[in-house]
């Protein structure tokens, strides 16, 4: 197994570790809070990372397939879910940081897809 390889799956599941962690802590204590936007920016840069390695490994061109697609929505949905929760934070919108778990919860799931699908990928 090649270092790029080793790094790209590490960068994975910490993007997931860190999604997973601000999702859920964000959903139990029921408000958008500062620290769940650094770890949701922490899970985007470590997935832009192992996409990035990813990348690298199979030739540095982005594939119109399934993968590549959903890979792309998700990495864009990271995105915006992070900066929106900034911008939420600093208008110190209430009402906003209490719903704002009810969009990062699908955020999560689309992005589970291309996770999911890519270690089927990796497997075969």
């Amino acid at each position: 197994m090649s270092n790029l390889l080793i790094g790209a799956i590490v960068a994975m599941v910490m993007a997931l570790s860190f999604y997973t962690i601000g999702v859920f802590a964000e959903r139990k204590q029921g408000r958008l809070l500062w620290w769940h936007a650094v770890i949701f920016w922490l899970g985007f840069l470590c997935d832009s990372l192992g996409t990035s390695l990813m990348s690298r490994i199979s030739g540095g061109h982005f594939s119109l397939t399934l993968h590549g697609v959903t890979g792309l929505i998700a990495i864009l949905l990271m995105a915006f879910h992070a900066v929106w929760a900034t911008v939420i934070l600093l208008k110190k919108d209430q009402q906003a940081q209490v719903k704002f778990h009810k969009f990062s919860l699908w955020v999560w799931v689309i992005w589970l897809i291309p996770f999911v699908m890519g270690m089927f990928i990796g497997m075969m």
